[in-house]
């Protein structure tokens, strides 16, 4: 199925970036001088996402347009017409229900998702770095949780 040699296709894939892209770097960078501290490809969770605010139980993800299929509309039409499309096809359909299967499992033990395009990050950094903090507010203002304890002392007041 594969077009190239076992060593061509060795050279290629090594020079792709799996963590410390440019997005990537520049959003921690952001978000480093704006005083929060973060986890890098934390892998302790499922996906391992590019950036981790534990404190706050936020995973964020810098999504690469073409592999993660951003306008998977608009791009799928472009590749069943292009080069290889029975490889590239699968590939970023995989992609995105991986990324589909990972949201759900992250929000099902309490973190909170957040995904960027990466030109939106180039673009936008600051709305990016916006967008983190108001969910970062939102998790702040959310009530504590009352034990059975703390409402037996409330009632017997």
């Amino acid at each position: 199925m594969d077009v190239l040699s076992e060593q061509q296709r060795r050279k290629t894939m090594q020079h792709i970036k799996g963590k410390d892209t440019k997005i990537e770097v520049q959003l921690r960078k952001a978000l480093w001088a704006k005083g929060y501290r973060y986890r890098k490809n934390y892998d302790k969770l499922s996906g391992r996402p590019d950036i981790v605010l534990t404190k706050y139980k936020i995973a964020i993800f810098c999504d690469g347009e073409f592999f993660h299929g951003k306008d998977w509309e608009i791009l799928r039409p472009k590749l069943a017409k292009g080069k290889n499309p029975d490889y590239w096809i699968p590939k970023i359909t995989r992609n995105r229900e991986r990324d589909e299967e990972v949201n759900k499992k992250l929000l099902f033990e309490g973190w909170t998702v957040i995904r960027f395009w990466g030109k939106d990050i180039q673009k936008n950094l600051d709305a990016c770095v916006k967008a983190i903090e108001e969910v970062i507010f939102e998790i702040k203002m959310e009530p504590e949780e009352i034990g059975w304890e703390d409402m037996e002392d409330e009632i017997g007041k």
